[in-house]
């Protein structure tokens, strides 16, 4: 065995080294080789059918000058020159004398027309002598494809393009990434190429020519009318606020259905575009977002009620040394009313007297609603979510008070619409999807179901109590400039520091401003979240005003495009009524004098 090994090692260096030049010689004289081609990427539909994503043909028409016979060459010459002429606008006289120049250098491979598309290569295949094939009319075409997308960049970050990475490998992101392999791209073909010289190469008719299969066609959930109502909505907020960047994306309550995600960043030159997958890939500090799922812990756990009166203050309470401000001074109010107002002290105190002396049970709501983990979604560079405990790194004293207004953890826009999905969709946590169906023609090749995450949430009583405060933070509480007596829509604003760290904070504070809710109240159609990143602070910065418009502007357009009701209603609560439930609904509420506390350095102000 040794010997024989040594016998390969000497034969390696042999053609290595002693005959190497001579093969390499041998190599560069191959005059044919077997090259792929590629098969064309199925298309990417919208759920109601529209192109979101298709490979458009390109071809390059060149002829082999010495093919065709004498006495076609001379036959068929000036006809063809004249059908070239018609087609690019240069003279006939022009084509005849480089067809005749092409064929006395013997040029094999001599371009007529490059890139383009399907029509004009129908029409240009039917050339006199070209019409006569590759053998006697020396026709050659190569075809290449060319992703487009029919409606522009509106969702083309999650819909998917090609990219390229460092190495020059073609990557792509979204659906057309995640579905590419098994579905989209297809099995490629192979033909013969024979070298003509000068490092050309001529495609060659061979019987063992395997043409390619296309792929399948991938129907997505995306409705295009919603997806460019969303798109169109957030982007004229982003201009206005001059803000870094923001998403928003509407799901459908019963199926967990994205029906449209846009994803807009600022360019250097203040150009929105869909820069990055935010919303499936940004996991960041939610906020009073967040609030809604802290409470609906306690009142599950029954560490209160919503008739529980909470010891707001003036607006700052500090706990183990840390101060937390309030916007206003609420006083004491109800566990309800906390919500509605958004009380950053209010959601701590209930969160750090309820579990400061198990805050694992606090922290196993969490991972029972899986907002521990990642949603597990199909596309490329979904965010990985933060939720610490006892022991982590991050945790200390303040975790617990923190965490109830949103801070000290960090989950997706997506990973939060998917739970305000839940509390509209009855208490069962539906996991996202994009994608409905993958056919070929019209079969089926595979349907893509709803699956559940977790069945219920929480008990009908404390879904109940949450569903009602999320309408009354709309009608009466941070979103009541939302309002409208049109339609009615349940959510709650969220507005969060970024970036406090930062030693420029204090003369550069940067703000998250967000809105997660539903619509309609009653029976909800559609989920939606808006989160908007660094709105200039000068026109304003809480979710109310920056992000809830986005989300009342695509409800507006979606009652009105797409009626949901059967019967349509008009909505009429005059304002004494709603005061007289005000006053009916709260036993007590202590009015304090509004006061703007100094947040200077504080991590902790929120709406």
């Amino acid at each position: 065995m040794f010997i024989f090994a040594i016998a390969i090692v000497v034969k390696i260096c042999d053609i290595q080294f002693v005959h190497g030049d001579t093969y390499r010689d041998l190599a560069e004289t191959r005059t044919v080789k077997n090259v792929t081609i590629p098969a064309n990427r199925g298309n990417i539909y919208s759920a109601d059918g529209s192109l979101l994503a298709t490979s458009v043909p390109k071809y390059d028409i060149r002829i082999d000058a010495l093919a065709p016979s004498d006495a076609t060459f001379n036959k068929y010459l000036v006809s063809l020159s004249d059908s070239l002429s018609r087609y690019s606008g240069k003279s006939s006289s022009y084509y005849q004398n480089q067809l005749r120049k092409a064929r006395a250098n013997k040029n094999r491979y001599f371009l007529l027309a490059r890139n383009i598309g399907y029509s004009d290569y129908a029409r240009m295949r039917n050339f006199p002598m070209l019409n006569l094939g590759a053998f006697k009319g020396g026709l050659i075409v190569e075809q290449t494809t060319k992703r487009e997308h029919p409606m522009g960049g509106i969702a083309q970050r999650s819909i998917g393009y090609e990219r390229f990475d460092e190495d020059g490998n073609v990557t792509r992101a979204g659906i057309d990434g995640a579905f590419g392999v098994k579905y989209l791209r297809g099995v490629d073909g192979h033909r013969l190429k024979q070298k003509i010289g000068n490092g050309q190469w001529k495609p060659l008719k061979d019987y063992n020519e395997v043409e390619p299969q296309d792929g399948y066609d991938v129907y997505s959930t995306i409705d295009a009318n919603i997806q460019d109502i969303a798109h169109h909505s957030l982007l004229q907020q982003l201009e206005y606020y001059e803000a870094d960047h923001g998403c928003v994306v509407v799901m459908e309550v019963k199926t967990g259905e994205i029906r449209a995600i846009s994803n807009l960043g600022r360019s250097e030159s203040g150009y929105y575009y869909e820069r990055l997958n935010y919303a499936v890939g940004e996991a960041i500090e939610p906020g009073s977002t967040f609030k809604t799922v802290a409470l609906i812990s306690a009142l599950e756990d029954k560490v209160v009620d919503t008739s529980t009166m909470v010891n707001t203050g003036m607006g700052y309470k500090q706990f183990y040394g840390r101060g937390i401000y309030d916007t206003h001074g609420h006083g004491r109010i109800s566990v309800a009313r906390a919500l509605e107002v958004s009380s950053n002290i209010g959601l701590a105190t209930i969160i750090d007297e309820g579990y400061s002396k198990n805050p694992k049970q606090f922290i196993q709501h969490l991972k029972d609603w899986k907002l521990s983990e990642p949603l597990g979604l199909p596309i490329i560079g979904e965010g990985k979510p933060v939720i610490p405990e006892p022991g982590d790194k991050l945790w200390s004293r303040n975790a617990l008070p923190s965490m109830a207004y949103g801070y000290n953890l960090k989950l997706t826009p997506l990973q939060i619409l998917t739970f305000y999905n839940g509390i509209a969709n009855n208490g069962e946590i539906i996991k996202p999807r994009f994608i409905r169906e993958v056919r070929e023609f019209d079969k089926v090749i595979e349907s893509f179901n709803k699956k559940v995450i977790n069945p219920k949430i929480c008990s009908d009583k404390t879904l109940s109590e949450i569903q009602e405060i999320l309408k009354n933070i709309v009608v009466r509480g941070t979103g009541n400039s939302l309002y409208s007596e049109n339609f009615s829509m349940a959510g709650k604003t969220g507005t969060a520091q970024t970036e406090y760290w930062m030693k420029d904070w204090k003369e550069n504070r940067r703000y998250v401003s967000s809105f997660a809710g539903y619509f309609p109240a009653d029976n909800p159609k559609y989920s939606c979240i808006v989160v908007v990143h660094k709105p200039s602070t000068k026109k304003g910065y809480y979710g109310a005003d920056v992000s809830g418009p986005v989300f009342k502007r695509i409800a507006q357009k979606i009652f009105t495009d797409t009626p949901i009701y059967d019967e349509v209603k008009t909505l009429e609560v005059k304002n004494a009524s709603i005061e007289n439930e005000y006053q009916e609904y709260y036993t007590a509420v202590n009015t304090y004098k509004t006061i703007m506390p100094d947040v200077t350095g504080l991590p902790a102000m929120d709406a």
